[in-house]
């Protein structure tokens, strides 16, 4: 059964939704932040993978672990320094 993005015509907000084939006694799609039953149906993006997104995907993984891991070690380098100035 097919996903539709929707955009709400009264506050703007944009979901996806489920759409089933028509039937009778279905209620009609309503905006889920208000309720509103105008809707635009937007065009769906589509997922596309390739080699250079999933390197650069990596290479902003690696460059964010790195800074985390030098924050760590400046914030230990403190705590120890700070720990042996209590000492003496």
């Amino acid at each position: 059964m097919p996903l539709f993005d929707f955009k709400c015509r009264a506050c703007g907000h944009e979901f996806e939704a489920l759409v089933r084939p028509a039937s009778y006694g279905d209620p009609p799609l309503n905006c889920r932040a208000c309720g509103h039953a105008e809707l635009d149906q937007l065009l769906s993006s589509f997922a596309v993978s390739s080699a250079e997104k999933t390197r650069a995907a990596a290479a902003a993984k690696n460059k964010k672990a790195a800074a985390i891991g030098r924050a760590d070690t400046i914030a230990m380098d403190r705590e120890i320094d700070h720990h042996r100035h209590e000492d003496h």
